[in-house]
């Protein structure tokens, strides 16, 4: 069932999605009937967006009867498709998208793939690939729209500095004869761990979702001050992504400000913007299981986006996030 009713920033999409049958086998023994609803723009886009802006952070989530999900995934989300992240870009007036291969399907890019494939030349992914990943795999993989991969330490919770850094190095002497560049899901303690090797990689390095830094902690906290220098130097990026993942003040995150503001004024160059729609939750559940479903966060996203003037008043500088620096980095 579908209802939906839609005018400028706004168009809401609901559906049912039965998980059994088929589904129930793909998704695990005990799955249940869940009600999906990805979130849609509930407030109009306040400012003028730049012509070629891009979400440099999506996911797509498909149909489980279509595309298993990984048996080791740390949950069960529901499903976000393509039509979907078409309505939510339209509402923002957003042109171009980056698809992240979500965890949830371990090394398998495939439903990636077929957005990319529907979504066409104004779409880029980010892979997930292991030591399993043959050379032509990576090809296959670079035909089909993806520019990078991303290493995940945060949901597969990997806290050994020894373990990152070896990890780190290993995707950079896979990647380095590639135009690639490696994605990276840590927090500041890795950025801190990191930072000689990214200062020597001989490929750009992305930090996501402002690298874990967490907004009630402020500038000062211990491995910001190793992010700004690094995004300073032009060493790394940062995705000034998913502002509700590290501030706990919804729905406009003002905490997440001086971070943002920092952050941008090291160097505007290298920052990057995204939603991270549909907001997959992957927070442990006491008692609950990898298999059951866990409903999508309900974000606002174009109140969200709205604080992007906040960050950067000046709109040169948005453009040079929305449309230069993602056209450089992701090859549009």
């Amino acid at each position: 069932m579908r209802e939906s009713s839609s005018g400028f920033g706004r168009h809401i999409t609901r559906r049912e999605l039965l998980i059994g049958g088929a589904a129930a086998a793909l998704c695990g023994p005990g799955a249940t009937l869940a009600f999906a609803t990805a979130a849609q723009p509930a407030t109009p886009v306040s400012f003028n967006v730049p012509r070629g802006a891009c979400d440099c952070h999506s996911h797509v989530f498909c149909d489980p009867q279509r595309f298993a999900f990984w048996s080791g995934r740390p949950y069960t989300p529901e499903t976000a498709t393509v039509n979907e992240t078409r309505a939510l870009h339209r509402a923002l007036h957003v042109e171009r998208i980056v698809l992240v291969n979500s965890l949830v399907y371990g090394t398998d890019n495939s439903c990636t793939l077929d957005a990319l494939r529907q979504l066409g030349h104004r779409a880029r992914g980010i892979a997930l690939i292991d030591v399993h990943t043959s050379d032509a795999q990576l090809d296959a993989l670079g035909h089909a729209g993806v520019c990078g991969i991303r290493l995940n330490f945060v949901d597969l919770g990997v806290p050994d500095p020894g373990v990152i850094r070896k990890q780190f190095k290993a995707a950079v002497k896979r990647l380095a004869a590639r135009n690639w560049h490696i994605e990276i899901r840590a927090n500041l303690s890795a950025v801190e761990a990191l930072q000689d090797d990214v200062v020597a990689a001989p490929l750009p390095i992305v930090f996501d979702h402002f690298a874990g830094a967490r907004a009630s902690l402020g500038v000062s906290q211990p491995g910001f001050n190793v992010l700004v220098k690094l995004i300073g130097s032009g060493k790394a990026y940062v995705k000034i992504s998913a502002a509700y993942r590290v501030s706990d003040q919804a729905p406009e995150y003002p905490d997440v400000t001086p971070l943002a503001q920092a952050l941008i004024a090291a160097n505007p160059q290298r920052v990057l913007w995204g939603t991270d729609w549909p907001h997959p939750d992957s927070s442990r559940v006491p008692g609950g299981r990898a298999i059951d479903i866990a409903p999508l966060l309900q974000i606002d996203d174009g109140r969200l986006f709205n604080q992007l003037p906040v960050w950067a008043p000046n709109e040169n500088v948005r453009k040079t996030i929305l449309v230069e620096n993602p056209t450089r980095l992701y090859g549009f």
